[in-house]
């Protein structure tokens, strides 16, 4: 179908929008992303990225797989930018939760398996940058997230084949986004 690569090319377009002002706002030290959330995302995503590919996703995946890697590039700025560095345990175990599907995918053959293990441990790792944006919700970018779930959608429509594997992870992520910047705004209202 014709719209397919157009889909693609949007999602990828938004995902490219999205992130160079939010690099910019790194380096201007307005927002200060969590690292770990960020390194979480990122292993998830390009995991994601790998077990939709291996699903016939096809331009579906693209963005996602843009997304990844630019994803672990912010994990490596919000270290080296010292941006919210308190690593928990629990962040830790996320992690080790994330890596955890690869033998599960390894093992199952099946890469249905490692969505679903990805798509809850990138949720989980929503939980320090939404502990942070409850606390400080002027430190996170709604614009950003805003085109994250827009990027989403698109993700979703340029799949070639639609099934869990392919949908359930950028479907997932974009409601996620959405409840994130309802917390980031009710959070700002009350404390003006």
């Amino acid at each position: 179908m014709l719209w397919k690569p157009l889909f693609s090319l949007a999602a990828t377009a938004l995902t490219l929008i999205a992130f160079v002002p939010y690099i910019l706002s790194i380096y201007k030290n307005t927002v200060k992303p969590h690292v770990f959330s960020w390194v979480i995302w990122g292993v998830t995503t390009f995991i994601a990225f790998l077990a939709q590919h291996e699903a016939k996703g096809g331009l579906g995946a693209i963005p996602i797989g843009v997304s990844g890697l630019i994803t672990l590039f912010v994990a490596v700025l919000a270290y080296s930018k010292r941006g919210d560095i308190v690593i928990t345990k629990l962040d830790w175990l996320f992690l080790l939760l994330a890596i955890s599907s690869l033998p599960f995918w390894y093992f199952t053959s099946n890469p249905l398996w490692a969505i679903i293990i990805l798509t809850i441990v990138d949720l989980l790792g929503f939980g320090p940058t939404i502990r942070k944006a409850y606390h400080h919700p002027f430190e996170e970018n709604i614009m950003f997230f805003s085109l994250f779930v827009t990027r989403n959608f698109f993700a979703v429509l340029a799949m070639e084949t639609y099934s869990i594997t392919t949908v359930l992870f950028p479907a997932a992520i974009a409601t996620t986004c959405f409840g994130l910047i309802l917390i980031i705004v009710i959070r700002r209202i009350s404390i003006k």
